[in-house]
């Protein structure tokens, strides 16, 4: 089932999400955010952006082409998801967001990071990454956090956004994939 992707302004893209219960069956709901992702061309999407305030992202870089990293492996579920440490350099990258669709900003981030999760199994993980994988983790474990990428902006760009951003909480946005907005 593909879910509409909701759209900045929403509340539950500002809440902290709550851990899911040790056990819970995943498999329905992250096949559901593979499928919703893929056919929003995404290559990460979090429970919240489907209406859902659970600590859950799913990541899928395989189709990206990135000369520096191999991808190919990199399609996983995170389940209560701990970022323990963020390490390295800072370094600008062009970020986007299906929630707030037409608008992409340079993001510092870190470039190295360490996490733990639950995969959809309930298996526990502890790896490392570093990175085009890292902004990726790092912009969705944000999402579970209750951030996004614009928070990251200075203050005279956010201005210079606000109406784009308000248009967006309208559903006043072109989009290819069908969006829930707060304000419609």
């Amino acid at each position: 089932m593909i879910y509409p992707i909701v759209m900045y302004g929403d509340p539950v893209l500002r809440q902290k999400a709550k851990d899911l219960e040790q056990g819970t069956d995943l498999k329905q709901l992250t096949e559901d955010m593979f499928e919703t992702m893929h056919a929003a061309n995404g290559i990460g999407l979090a429970a919240p952006q489907i209406g859902k305030s659970i600590r859950l992202f799913i990541v899928d870089g395989t189709e990206l082409d990135e000369e520096e990293e191999d991808m190919t492996d990199f399609k996983k579920v995170f389940v209560n998801p701990q970022i323990l440490e963020e390490t390295g350099t800072p370094w600008e990258f062009e970020e986007g967001c299906l929630s707030i669709p037409n608008i992409r900003e340079k993001v510092s981030r870190k470039e190295q990071l360490t996490i733990r999760y639950y995969d959809e199994n309930w298996t526990l993980h502890e790896e490392e990454y570093d990175g085009m994988k890292a902004r990726i983790i790092q912009h969705e474990y944000d999402h579970i956090e209750g951030k996004l990428f614009v928070d990251y902006l200075p203050p005279l760009k956010k201005r210079l956004l606000k109406g784009k951003l308000a248009d967006i909480s309208k559903g006043k946005v072109d989009t290819e994939y069908r969006i829930s907005a707060p304000d419609k």
